[in-house]
């Protein structure tokens, strides 16, 4: 018999993959399994953000392995970061056809947790736990498909009224839905939904090392870590910045666009690849400030970095738009340059000075970030949701 404690989670993204979202949900699988809930993982073999599926998980159909906080099912999947529309709609497909096999021939769970998005994914999973009168928790990290349309990867037509529908039926049919940002909890309530809506942040759970407060010398240096995609605009932030010569920018992470960054030749900015998580967060305590971009505006996304470096207390220059720029004006995080807008951030970066990394104490930032973005406090009110259920 299954037990009520028992949890299936549903994600596009997990460990061995890296990432902010591969990292939270192997942080919620771990908080579930530590508050007494035996889980049960089900994802793709592991192939992000390369595109292929990583060593020792080829040529699987299907892989089952015991790990410390649940029991992972990893399913065949065409993988593909191509831009390709048509490769990137087979990739999410091929998952999906997988995981509808799975809930087929598996016992599976009372309760569900499904990530959303990709939208494919999201739906095959609410559908299949619907028709087999699953308890559906939806967690909504971004509005697919608006994201899409904003972005310009998506057009207003028939697919892109086919995807709106999809996301209606997974919002209809949840029994609890978590969103990461206040404009997702809005805009689902404002489509009418009734079921029990509860504003989750991306909040990242890790051993935060204590700041060392010491004063700034030169060269000023900035540091972006994190996916190198079209979205983040990495690549054309470095394309048009011009930086002065006591000031660097510093890039960790690997995607789509970091051949081409790697190969710029622009004085300043380094490239030093993808490392592991833990050695990163040593890392960054060398720099002085952390970079959070987005090359337009996304409705509904607050960049999980926000919290992360605030943590680390390193003081945020925030280039994203959006409900992330109350946030970290609210909490004295760093600096606001309006997305999109070079000619601000090239002024930014040319007035930077020792001063002005004065104007932002580490220790200070560090210490409230540990109190307002605490993952256990936020976690266990989510528990008392789930429970509910």
């Amino acid at each position: 018999m299954i037990s009520k404690k028992q949890l299936l989670i549903i994600t596009n993204y997990y460990p061995p993959e890296k990432g902010a979202a591969s990292n939270r949900m192997y942080a919620m699988v771990k908080a579930f399994a530590e508050n007494g809930y035996d889980v049960t993982v089900v994802c793709p073999l592991p192939n992000y953000p390369t595109g292929k599926v990583f060593k020792g998980f080829r040529n699987k159909f299907i892989k089952k392995t015991k790990e410390a906080h649940a029991t992972v099912y990893r399913l065949w999947i065409f993988p593909s970061n191509s831009n390709n529309k048509f490769l990137r709609l087979l990739a999410m497909l091929s998952f999906s056809k997988m995981l509808g096999l799975f809930f087929i021939y598996k016992k599976l769970p009372k309760k569900v947790l499904i990530q959303y998005s990709p939208v494919f994914v999201g739906f095959t999973a609410v559908f299949w736990s619907w028709v087999l009168r699953k308890k559906i928790i939806l967690n909504v990290s971004d509005l697919w498909p608006l994201a899409g349309l904003e972005m310009g990867i998506l057009k207003k037509g028939f697919y892109y009224t086919i995807l709106c529908k999809m996301e209606a039926f997974c919002y209809a049919r949840s029994h609890l839905i978590l969103g990461q940002s206040k404009e997702i909890v809005t805009y689902i309530k404002n489509k009418g939904v009734t079921k029990p809506l509860f504003l989750y942040r991306n909040f990242p759970k890790f051993y935060i090392p204590r700041t060392q407060e010491e004063k700034p010398k030169l060269p000023i240096k900035i540091v972006y870590a994190g996916l190198l995609g079209v979205a983040q605009g990495m690549f054309t932030i470095c394309s048009n910045i011009k930086l002065p010569k006591e000031v660097e920018l510093h890039i960790y992470g690997a995607g789509p666009e970091a051949k081409k960054i790697e190969a710029l030749n622009n004085d300043g900015i380094f490239y030093h690849g993808e490392i592991d998580r833990q050695q990163l967060h040593e890392v960054l305590q060398n720099y002085h400030l952390g970079l959070v971009p987005l090359i337009n505006r996304i409705y509904g996304s607050v960049p999980s970095k926000i919290f992360e470096l605030a943590l680390l207390g390193l003081p945020i220059i925030y280039y994203a738009g959006g409900e992330g720029e109350e946030i970290i004006k609210k909490y004295d995080l760093g600096w606001v340059i309006p997305t999109g807008n070079f000619v601000a951030l090239q002024q930014f970066i040319t007035s930077l000075s020792v001063e002005k990394l004065n104007e932002k104490q580490k220790s200070i930032i560090q210490e409230r970030a540990k109190e307002t973005f605490s993952f256990d406090k936020q976690f266990l009110s989510l528990l008392t949701l789930v429970k509910k259920i």
